[in-house]
């Protein structure tokens, strides 16, 4: 009897240490699901990894998934052939001070092109439909001080035209930009944001949404010349919008009209690529997802292929608004339209008469144009001169381009491909911006931050910020209180447009 009871009651006391030792463990790290793989999908994945482990995160990340929708990853970062060679489709510039991209470059051993020096001096002509507004000199040359000499006459010509705007408008995109590089300031100063109001808040970024580009260029003591000629090119191709967008969009583009531009040598689709690679990602080409289910604590992704998928976290780094998502239970953003920009490239030799010459040599390398029903496209430009009357050409335009109209446009033809990128959003003032988290739990939203503007740098910098929220969250952390994590940079860092 004595023996039966001593049995039982090891019995019991093991059962009672296993239920202990159980109810101690740690639970399983989370898994993430990533719908998208462009830029914005991939930097999630490499900041999860690089900062779950930290001495202040102690959340750790398990696997993570990422769903591509088609063949190949990068999003609206791709490249297209013309004629055996190698050109941007997509997100095409950089700025020498976008910091996340640079970081990105040197991890993954890419490497840095840069514009040919025939290209860095691009003549400018601003078209109106019917004849230049406004046109830089022009100059083949190749002998430095040719260029300067040329590059210095333009800079006078553009000060007679438009005077002390010019410099008005530079500090204008400066104050932008100072504010802006808060985002790249240490952990400890720099809060984790639940909303892209809060974030744009933190910066003194928010009233430059709520207000047009046109109306705070104004009140910072542009001309209405500069503002309807010079800002509205600039707008027209970097966002395919006139100067009503927001303030905020407005200001990123302008500051991606400087020089020394940058791209990656092969495709700047790469640094997604190779994001990806390094983040140890369980990647899923040609699967679209067509609907996301919260169920029993977990969310469960299902595919175009019949697949189902389950993790504890789910991020959507791609716009939600051409996508047909079911949502369990339902989501609800915004009502956005994405601003359409149709993308051309031809081979061959521009009519002349087309724009009132007789000549090709005299047509500017980059036409920009202004905000006119009479004007069929945003801007023209070179992107290789094969000889002068065998070049090609990269076209910006609202609307597909008619094969009347091109023939119209260019007196030889030799191949021509046409791209429709839903490139970014239909900008408007105010804006109003989805949720980050798009349920209570743990549903984020990387694309809710393009409302603000949409770069490759910007989708980076939002990127970071929803790893460090899931991390937090995960952590039972508040706010970032980060003193051993550092931010990517020391200094201050310009944004830019990519289109």
């Amino acid at each position: 009897m004595t023996e039966k009871l001593t049995k039982k009651s090891l019995l019991t006391t093991t059962l009672i240490f296993t239920l202990l030792l159980l109810s101690s463990a740690s639970p399983p790290p989370p898994t993430v699901c990533i719908i998208g793989s462009g830029i914005g999908g991939s930097s999630v994945a490499h900041f999860l990894r690089r900062y779950s482990n930290s001495n202040h995160y102690d959340a750790e990340i398990g696997q993570i998934r990422i769903f591509e929708r088609h063949g190949i990853v990068g999003g609206r970062m791709a490249t297209i052939s013309v004629a055996g060679e190698t050109f941007e489709a997509g997100a095409s510039i950089l700025h020498p001070k976008n910091y996340h991209a640079l970081e990105f470059t040197k991890l993954l051993n890419l490497t840095i092109k840069k514009p040919p020096s025939s290209m860095s001096g691009l003549s400018l002509g601003i078209w109106d439909g019917h004849k230049f507004v406004f046109k830089t000199f022009t100059s083949n040359s190749e002998i430095p001080i040719v260029q300067r000499f040329v590059s210095l006459a333009n800079s006078v010509k553009m000060f007679i035209r438009y005077g002390l705007s010019l410099f008005r408008m530079a500090n204008f995109v400066e104050r932008t930009v100072d504010r802006f590089l808060k985002y790249y300031n240490a952990f400890e100063s720099r809060p984790v944001f639940e909303s892209v109001e809060e974030m744009l808040k933190w910066a003194g970024l928010c009233n430059l949404t709520t207000r047009t580009l046109g109306e705070e260029l104004v009140e910072a003591g542009l001309s209405p010349l500069l503002i309807e000629e010079l800002v509205t090119v600039i707008t027209r191709i970097n966002y395919g919008q006139s100067v009503s967008i927001s303030g905020l969009a407005g200001a990123v583009s302008l500051a991606g009209a400087g020089g020394s531009l940058w791209s990656i040598e092969g495709g700047n689709w790469q640094m997604a690529a190779g994001l990806i690679n390094e983040s140890n990602v369980v990647l899923h080409l040609h699967q679209e997802i067509e609907s996301l289910s919260y169920v029993a604590g977990l969310y469960e992704l299902n595919s175009s292929k019949g697949e189902s998928y389950r993790c504890e976290v789910a991020v959507i780094a791609t716009p939600l608004d051409e996508l047909n998502i079911h949502f369990t239970p339902s989501i609800s953003i915004p009502e956005r339209k994405l601003q359409h920009t149709f993308t051309t490239f031809v081979r061959g030799c521009l009519n002349p008469k087309y724009f009132g010459f007789n000549m090709v040599s005299v047509i500017p390398e980059l036409v920009g144009t202004t905000e006119s029903s009479d004007v069929p496209f945003s801007s023209i430009s070179v992107l290789r001169r094969h000889n002068e009357k065998d070049m090609t050409y990269k076209i910006f335009s609202r609307q597909l381009m008619s094969e009347e109209l091109l023939d119209q446009m260019f007196s030889v033809r030799n191949e021509t491909i046409k791209i429709n990128w839903g490139a970014y959003p239909h900008y408007h003032a105010p804006e109003v911006f989805a949720a980050v988290i798009l349920d209570s739990k743990n549903l984020y939203y990387v694309n809710a931050f393009e409302n603000a503007a949409s770069t490759i740098e910007t989708s980076a910098v939002a990127a970071e910020n929803v790893a460090r929220l899931i991390l937090s969250r995960f952590s039972g952390q508040q706010g970032s209180g980060i003193s051993d994590l550092k931010s990517f940079g020391d200094g201050k860092y310009q944004m830019h447009s990519d289109l």
